[in-house]
């Protein structure tokens, strides 16, 4: 056997234990374009050794594209996430092969934050928001959402929490990447959820545990425990397990109430403080915004601070009621119920009310025509 003939199986034997790449097809079949959307693929899908190996994902332009794991509960990868850009009517090819990827910055983030009464705090990289906890209970909190204004990529929460209890920079004036002038009170603020019974709205308190599922880089994800909601003269356990994806003005919510069988429905809802500004709800498409002005706790005017729901399944009434916007969705109790809730601010990504009312009409309509993946 000369040498070429050697260097010719060897190289056969290196082709052949080489590991092939797997190419993932994403495709967007709607006529608009769609921006760092995430993506979801069941690694049982591909042929890939997530538990033993690492890899690298790649776009068609040979660009490095960071991607996250989330695992199941035995802790074994269940699903690989990436953010894509898909224009109209298009489709983007990417690849997955052996390899040391880079290290991805973190763009969302939760956390419990003992240190400033019980909250629990979370972000992505267009906003912040958190809920309030025990140590609370004898200030009339409630179930509702708080949203921070942020004009940065980077994670501000912690950043925001340390200035304020350690070298008393309040969060409440803008010093340049953002603030929190959203009032909550004992509402459902921005976006939360509450029963609906009886022409009443039954807004909860404190939650009285949670847990962390996912932590980022690209996706965090915890759950909520309220153990006593009070609806007319039952009490019942609700769980609200909220997830946040890098890119989305929205966080997705799904919530499940247990207790007595009782006739009630669910209220989606946001707090107008006091007075109707700004306020387009559409009962086709499943969307309630909102646009108001922002103002420091110094009463310096922050510019307009936006908020969104959009439900996915039938809203059966919109109403403004107790200076909440509401909509109204059937409910069994025991049953899953999804919303999507959030906010922004015009000086970062929404630079008019009308911006941001386009943007939730664009949210409804991806969420109901998600991207198509495709194995190769």
């Amino acid at each position: 056997m000369n040498k070429f003939t050697l260097s010719f199986f060897a190289l056969l034997l290196l082709v052949s234990c080489s590991s092939p790449k797997l190419t993932i097809v994403v495709s967007n079949s709607l006529g608009i374009d769609r921006k760092s959307e995430m993506v979801e693929v069941k690694t049982n899908t591909l042929t890939a050794d997530f538990q033993t190996k690492s890899y690298i994902l790649k776009n068609d332009k040979n660009e490095e594209v960071a991607f996250q794991l989330i695992y199941d509960e035995n802790k074994k990868p269940e699903t690989l996430i990436f953010q894509v850009d898909v224009d109209a009517n298009k489709e983007v090819t990417y690849t997955l092969s052996e390899g040391k990827p880079a290290e991805v910055k973190p763009k969302t983030f939760a956390r419990f934050v003992p240190e400033r009464k019980d909250d629990f705090a979370w972000e992505n990289d267009l906003a912040a928001y958190r809920m309030y906890g025990p140590a609370l209970a004898n200030e009339n909190p409630s179930n509702g959402v708080d949203l921070w204004l942020k004009c940065t990529n980077d994670l501000i929460v912690d950043k925001f929490y340390g200035d304020e209890l350690n070298h008393e920079i309040s969060y409440h004036v803008d010093h340049g990447l953002g603030l929190d002038c959203y009032k909550v009170a004992h509402t459902l603020g921005c976006g939360g959820i509450a029963p609906y019974a009886s022409d009443s709205l039954w807004i909860g308190n404190h939650y009285d545990s949670y847990k962390v599922l996912e932590n980022g880089p690209l996706q965090s994800v915890f759950q909520l425990t309220y153990d006593s909601v009070k609806v007319g003269d039952n009490y019942y356990k609700q769980e609200i397990t909220i997830t946040t994806n890098a890119g989305s003005m929205l966080n997705k919510g799904v919530v499940k109430y247990t207790g007595p069988d009782q006739n009630m429905e669910l209220a989606t809802g946001i707090y107008l403080h006091d007075k109707i500004d700004n306020l387009k709800q559409n009962i086709e498409n499943g969307t309630s915004g909102y646009a108001e002005n922002a103002v420091s706790d110094a009463g310096v005017p922050a510019g307009r601070n936006y908020i969104g729901v959009f439900i996915p399944e039938k809203v059966n009434n919109v109403r403004t009621k107790d200076d909440h916007a509401l909509m109204l969705s059937s409910y069994k109790v025991g049953d899953t119920f999804t919303y999507y809730f959030g906010g922004g601010w015009n000086k970062w990504g929404y630079p008019t009310d009308d911006d941001w009312f386009k943007a939730l009409d664009h949210f409804s309509e991806i969420a109901k025509n998600p991207l198509k993946i495709t194995i190769k």
